[in-house]
């Protein structure tokens, strides 16, 4: 390949050529996420000469997450952590953990960071004060992704197609459960848009496909909480004609026991395949798990977030994450 020129890269930076001049020559006078821009062109088009010292290790991405108590979230920070061994050490990734019932908290950190960064990757609920701060932070040009769960619509979102995944489960239930009696289905809350969807596609199924002898009941709110889960779960379990239950949300461990205690014949289908939920589809305490592989969805988000910034020349298409449902029969 030919010399990249600086009309090249002030092209793919989309910047003038007297800028990325300034830049290649150390002459200053450029603002940093500028600067930033040329030298990720610069290093995408394979720049002969030497890039200037002072800027090198300048490219941020932060990465916000929630609740690394659980094994999902801990699965998605250790897809994080396993990428960042393979990126360009100029490249550095910062793993921050918010507490999730802290609205305020996160919106400062949106807003606010403890350094500057030239990326944001996020999952939080969906709480107004977060979806202003995402907003705010798009405006003023930082690229922003958004893994699992989508607060603001009009910025990228890294996930599956969670109103399929209800249908899915709905199907499940209605098709390989062969129920009859009443269905009921839990979720975090009305926080998280992803619960919202799985709950939607569950009950429009049944909408679609209507079907005598399944009564779906009631959507119930557990937090993803274990006790509140249990305490929701053992209530309904009080109801006789009860023969099924979608868990939308976290929490399984919690609900698989009181199912287990029950030793009631109840057809589960939930979410995330860990080593809890692994056990009880063995078992037969579970029936279904549709798993929505945050590895693939971490890896998706970082070749978005570096196509983004420059370090990736080609665009990186995003169609939904495809999600894995597991029986006992595909473990």
């Amino acid at each position: 390949m030919k010399k990249p020129t600086y009309t090249d890269i002030a092209r793919l930076a989309m910047v003038g050529t007297a800028t990325v001049e300034r830049v290649l020559n150390g002459r200053g006078g450029v603002r940093p996420d500028t600067v930033e821009k040329v030298l990720s062109a610069s290093r995408v088009l394979d720049w002969p000469g030497r890039l200037p010292d002072q800027h090198r290790g300048i490219l941020r991405i932060e990465i916000i997450l929630v609740r690394p108590d659980t094994t999902f979230y801990s699965r998605v920070a250790a897809a994080f952590r396993r990428i960042m061994k393979s990126l360009d050490k100029s490249l550095q990734i910062q793993l921050t953990f918010i507490d999730e019932n802290d609205p305020r908290a996160i919106a400062d950190r949106i807003l606010h960071p403890a350094a500057r960064r030239s990326g944001l990757i996020i999952v939080c609920p969906a709480y107004k004060e977060v979806a202003n701060a995402l907003k705010k932070l798009g405006r003023a040009g930082v690229p922003i992704i958004q893994i699992v769960s989508r607060t603001v619509e009009d910025l990228d979102f890294v996930g599956i197609d969670n109103v399929a995944a209800g249908r899915v489960a709905a199907m499940m239930v209605s098709r390989l459960g062969h129920v009859r009696g009443s269905v009921v289905a839990l979720c975090h809350s009305q926080a998280y848009g992803i619960h919202r969807e799985r709950i939607r596609g569950f009950s429009d199924y049944f909408r679609d496909f209507p079907n005598d002898a399944i009564d779906f009941k009631m959507v119930t709110f557990g937090r993803d909480d274990h006790r509140i889960s249990a305490e929701r779960i053992s209530e309904a379990l009080k109801d006789p004609s009860l023969v099924a239950i979608y868990n939308a949300g976290g929490a399984n461990s919690a609900v698989l026991r009181e199912l287990l205690s029950s030793r009631r014949d109840i057809f589960f289908v939930g979410h995330e395949l860990t080593e809890n939920s692994r056990l009880a589809l063995i078992e037969g305490t579970a029936d279904v798990i549709l798993d929505q592989d945050p590895e693939a969805q971490a890896r998706r988000a970082i070749d978005i977030m570096l196509s983004k910034i420059g370090m990736l020349a080609e665009k990186i298409e995003n169609p939904p994450v495809r999600f894995i449902i597991v029986t006992s029969e595909n473990l």
